[in-house]
């Protein structure tokens, strides 16, 4: 069996680093856990959530899947924005989709790729409901970088349908969704333009009536 101690001894060094620089880091870390921020991305090695904005370790909670995905059955990831909306007290959640996306070309590309077919359905349904704009670009790739602009303000709807968010929102707490998109040849983040910091943003069926 072939241990990985190559990776423990840059995990030792990286340790011994911010020590150096920081000697309270690691003691400010266990005694406190308050990010503003959440992060819902893609599990794609090459989009790592804290490198990418520069942020250190405890300034941003995370949840990330095949695709950035935000799907009202999946109770792993409702329960991350349960807890970083209710426990953590987070005031912004971003979910940052990025081009090239692999999640999203196996959506679109007519082929079986096997289990995560059944999960790249919610993929197909944002192609689906966007069809006869898609249809009708040149090639696949621009098509994938057009799906995965739309893909990400679908999963920031999504996220916003939420009861948890809605209830947040209901009991006056500042908290607005953000929907970004990543770019791997530049490393640059692009804002969708498609922020929501109140119910009134969302459809009459998506919203949960105040109390009376």
């Amino acid at each position: 069996m072939r241990k990985l101690h190559h990776l423990l001894e840059k995990n030792r060094r990286w340790a011994e680093g911010l020590v150096q620089k920081d000697p309270e880091h690691f003691h400010r870390l266990v005694r406190q856990q308050k990010p503003h921020y959440l992060w819902i991305g893609c599990s794609d090695s090459r989009v790592p959530a804290n490198v990418i904005v520069d942020l250190p370790p405890g300034e941003l909670f995370v949840h990330r899947n095949v695709a950035n995905v935000v799907v009202h059955t999946d109770l792993n990831c409702l329960s991350v924005i349960q807890y970083a909306v209710e426990v953590l007290g987070v005031e912004h959640i971003i979910v940052c989709g990025h081009y090239g996306c692999g999640g999203v070309l196996a959506a679109i590309d007519g082929r079986e790729h096997g289990l995560i077919d059944n999960w790249l359905r919610h993929i197909k349904d944002v192609y689906f409901r966007h069809r006869n704009v898609l249809d009708f670009l040149p090639d696949l790739s621009e098509r994938a970088d057009r799906l995965c602009e739309l893909s990400v303000k679908q999963q920031v709807a999504n996220v916003c349908h939420t009861t948890v968010v809605q209830n947040a929102w209901k009991a006056g707490r500042e908290l607005v969704v953000h929907g970004w998109i990543y770019r791997l040849s530049d490393g640059i983040i692009r804002d969708l333009g498609v922020s929501v910091a109140a119910p009134a943003a969302l459809p009459d069926i998506y919203r949960v009536e105040p109390d009376k």
